[in-house]
């Protein structure tokens, strides 16, 4: 399994030059009758028609202190 899809789902993404860690990454399968079942990098789940795969990627570490950053585009 590619480490690109499933990476960071404990540890999150690191931050940089003083930034914060970004958010962690799940993956989980959403049942047409409404319940979610939550994969682990390598879970198996039974699916049906209707059912959703869904992959939230994680999101990036942040770049530089927060106070100390500029707003302005670079």
């Amino acid at each position: 399994m590619n480490d690109c899809l499933v990476g960071h789902r404990q540890v999150p993404p690191y931050g940089v030059a003083g930034g914060e860690p970004g958010e962690v990454g799940v993956n989980y399968v959403e049942h047409s009758d409404g319940r979610k079942t939550p994969l682990d990098a390598r879970g198996q789940v039974e699916m049906a028609p209707g059912d959703l795969f869904v992959i939230e990627t994680p999101g990036g570490g942040g770049y530089g202190v927060p106070p100390e950053r500029s707003l302005e585009p670079q």
